[in-house]
């Protein structure tokens, strides 16, 4: 089975959105799997930042625009990998639309 929700750009603009988790929490679709994906657009001042639990890394992908990831510059289809304790920012957004999956480490 699938789902599928829309997810108002207003519920995004400028945090990150819970989509998908296994529990289905916040009315994010839920998925079989340890992680929890979120989506955010970003411009201008706008920044928001995640906590990495200790086990857990971060896959931060950029869908379009600009953005920079605790100060390192990613453009469109660029990827970072967090694992570093401590929470992950995103900040500096040019019309800038994120996805950020939780993931459990191996």
């Amino acid at each position: 089975g699938y789902e599928e929700k829309h997810f108002a750009a207003a519920e995004k603009r400028g945090r990150l959105c819970l989509i998908a988790s296994p529990d289905g929490a916040a009315g994010s679709v839920r998925i079989h799997q340890d992680a929890r994906v979120y989506a955010g657009l970003f411009d201008g001042a706008e920044q928001a930042s995640v906590d990495l639990a200790h086990g857990r890394g971060l896959y931060v992908h950029v869908a379009r625009g600009r953005i920079t990831a605790n100060g390192t510059a990613l453009d469109a289809g660029d990827a970072l990998k967090w694992w570093d304790p401590g929470p992950l920012t995103l900040a500096n957004g040019e019309q800038a639309e994120v996805l950020v999956f939780d993931l459990l480490l191996p």
